[in-house]
């Protein structure tokens, strides 16, 4: 009787043995209540030929899910793809730097005499500034020594009626000819002293723009008393500017390689660059700054009115390149509490989150060390789309081939 038992129980062994050697997956068989078969998928790959891209290389992390957005969504949405390529890349050092006027791309106004100042018209730090407008005029009327201007202004009229009568005279032999060359002397300096400090009878020197461009520093306020020389502002061009790097002191063995920079801008997602601005680097420091411990690194570039000078900038100091280096746009970079990811295309409607290792960047792009291979497709536009779409997760049931 015992050996009765035991044989079914061996049969039973035997018929499990069978079921997983014939080729079964792990995935799980349900039966509903007519007894038909149900599949769960999950988030396999079932279904999927992977006819069109291939899995070598990658781990199976990124694979776990997969997002489904139709391509019609994707291209009213804005997504775009693209073929990741290997290619040269700059080694890039990362730092600050700050936008300051080219050498004579900044003028300083000087008062030409001591007095009190007030403006001509309205006058804030970037207003636009057109050479010979009047910015200041300085008047020293209800002081000591009275109004140089209204003094310049007697004396020129002085002089010139001395010297329309003297012509008059001359002609007549009434007045020598070498009293006449004294007259006229006396009336041109006259006429220069008036000419440099005077606006007219009423009083006031007129402080004129050496320069045009936009008004910079101002340092006087209206019915501030001024002494002949001091600066009351500056007038900066956009014409030619100076990008100004910091470049850490631990760089300094790369000092030589640095040959341009790109720049970003606190107002702005816009990134420059400095070849781009038909610039050039102009000075690279050989000293130390003792209390800052960097080195400046100077670049020239072509301005324009989207940039303003004074502005601290992020700057990409960029040395020389290397060759087939992996690199996708910024853009197409997600970040999730400091892990990066993109997302890989599978095919038309079908995407999948992939986590990768960042190196460095040059402003624009970022190289990838881990995550991705050459020939893969990623989202390089719209990433925050995919991301959106990928809380509805995969679609039950959904099926096709890649």
């Amino acid at each position: 009787m015992r050996k009765n038992k035991i044989i079914p129980a061996a049969a039973g062994l035997l018929m499990i043995a069978l079921c997983y050697g014939c080729g079964h997956t792990s995935e799980t068989h349900d039966h509903d209540a007519h007894g038909h078969e149900m599949h769960e998928t999950g988030n396999s790959n079932e279904g999927h030929s992977n006819e069109g891209h291939s899995d070598e290389g990658h781990s199976d992390e990124g694979h776990s899910d997969e997002i489904v957005f139709e391509a019609a969504k994707a291209a009213q949405a804005g997504v775009r793809s693209d073929t990741v390529k290997a290619g040269p890349f700059r080694e890039v050092i990362r730092t600050s730097g700050k936008i300051i006027p080219a050498t004579g791309n900044e003028t300083a106004v000087i008062a030409g005499r001591s007095g009190i100042v007030s403006f001509g018209n309205p006058l804030a730090e970037g207003s636009p500034v057109n050479k010979e407008d009047v910015l200041f005029t300085i008047s020293s009327g209800n002081m000591q020594d009275g109004d140089p201007a209204q003094k310049a202004y007697i004396t020129y009229q002085t002089a010139l009626k001395e010297y329309e009568r003297a012509k008059i005279l001359v002609q007549d032999d009434i007045v020598s000819r070498q009293q006449f060359e004294a007259v006229k002397s006396n009336y041109e300096t006259a006429k220069l002293a008036y000419d440099a400090i005077a606006g007219g009878k009423d009083g006031g020197t007129p402080v004129k723009a050496p320069s045009s461009g936009y008004a910079g520093n101002i340092s006087v306020k209206d019915g501030d008393y001024v002494t002949a020389g001091q600066v009351l502002m500056s007038i900066v061009s956009h014409d030619r500017m100076y990008l100004q790097a910091d470049l850490s002191g631990k760089y300094i063995d790369r000092l030589d390689k640095i040959t341009t920079a790109n720049f970003v801008l606190p107002y702005s997602d816009k990134t420059y660059g400095i070849e781009e601005l038909a610039g050039r680097i102009v000075a690279k420091g050989r000293m130390i700054d003792e209390n800052s411990a960097y080195l400046p690194v100077t670049f020239e570039f072509e301005g324009n009115r989207s940039i303003i000078p004074g502005t601290f900038a992020e700057t990409y100091l960029m040395a020389e390149g290397r060759d087939c280096v992996i690199s996708i746009p910024l853009k197409a970079l997600i970040e999730e509490q400091g892990e990066y990811y993109v997302f890989r295309r599978l095919d038309e409607d079908c995407y999948s989150k992939v986590h990768v290792t960042i190196g460095a960047s040059d402003g624009e792009r970022i190289e990838i060390t881990s995550g991705i291979e050459d020939g893969d497709v990623i989202v390089t536009e719209g990433a925050m789309r995919i991301k959106l779409a990928s809380a509805a997760n995969t679609i039950p049931g959904h099926t096709h081939n890649h």
